[in-house]
C-alpha cells in the first residue's frame, strides 16, 4: 500500500481534492481535522497546552480557538510551541489510522505536512496550489475573516513556491483548470504504476 500526502497553503483548496479521492474510494486522513478532535479529547494533550497557554485555552472543556489563535498567530515561538506539542500525536495517529487500511493507496492531508517534518514516511506527495488572490477570497468567505488575516495565517507557512518544489505531483485549482481530471489521471497513473 502506498502512503500518499496532500498538502498546500491556506485556501488553495486541499479539502476539495482530498473529497474527489474520498469519492474514488480511496481512504483520507485529514491530520488537521484530528489534530483539533485530539486537542478537544486527548486528556494529555489538554494538560500540556494548558501549561503551556493558560487554562482559559479552555473553555467549558472545549478548546478556545480564537483565544489560542490569537496568542500564536502574530508570535512564531508560541506558533512552533503549539506546533511541537500537537503534531507528534496527530503524527502517530496518523501512523496508526494508516496501519489498518487495505486500499491500494491511502491519502494523509496535512497543510503543515513538511512543517510538521511529517512527510518522513510518505511515498509520494502531492501539492494543491492556487493563485494567491484566489485564496485569500476563499478564506475570507469560508472563515469570514479579514483580508489581513488571512495574509497573516499565511506567512505562517512555508511559501508555496517551496512547498511545491518539495512535493512529487502538482495539482493546480485555479478555477480555469479542472480538478476532477487532474485528479482521475493520478489515481489512473498511480494505480497502474502498483499493478
Amino acid at each position: 500500500m502506498l502512503k500518499i500526502g496532500l498538502t498546500g497553503g491556506i485556501g488553495t483548496g486541499k479539502s476539495t481534492v482530498a473529497n474527489i479521492f474520498k469519492v474514488l474510494g480511496i481512504p483520507v486522513f485529514d491530520a488537521d481535522s484530528v489534530a483539533k478532535q485530539l486537542m478537544n479529547e486527548n486528556t494529555e494533550l489538554q494538560e500540556a497546552l494548558k501549561l503551556e497557554f493558560g487554562n482559559e485555552v479552555y473553555n467549558d472543556g472545549l478548546l478556545d480557538k480564537k483565544y489560542l489563535s490569537n496568542i500564536v498567530f502574530d508570535n512564531t515561538f508560541k506558533l512552533e510551541k503549539l506546533n511541537s506539542i500537537v503534531h507528534p500525536m496527530a503524527i502517530q495517529a496518523g501512523m496508526d489510522w494508516a496501519a489498518k487500511q487495505t486500499a491500494p493507496y491511502i491519502i494523509k492531508e496535512a497543510a503543515l505536512m513538511f512543517e510538521a517534518g511529517s512527510a518522513f514516511d510518505l511515498d509520494y506527495v502531492i501539492g494543491v496550489v492556487a493563485p494567491k488572490h484566489l485564496r485569500i477570497h476563499r478564506v475570507m468567505k469560508r472563515d469570514n475573516i479579514s483580508k489581513e488575516a488571512v495574509e497573516a495565517r499565511m506567512k505562517n507557512q512555508i511559501d508555496d513556491n517551496i512547498k511545491m518544489k518539495l512535493c512529487d505531483f502538482i495539482l493546480v485549482n485555479d478555477e480555469q483548470q479542472f480538478l476532477i481530471t487532474q485528479v482521475l489521471a493520478f489515481n489512473n497513473q498511480l494505480l497502474n504504476t502498483i499493478k
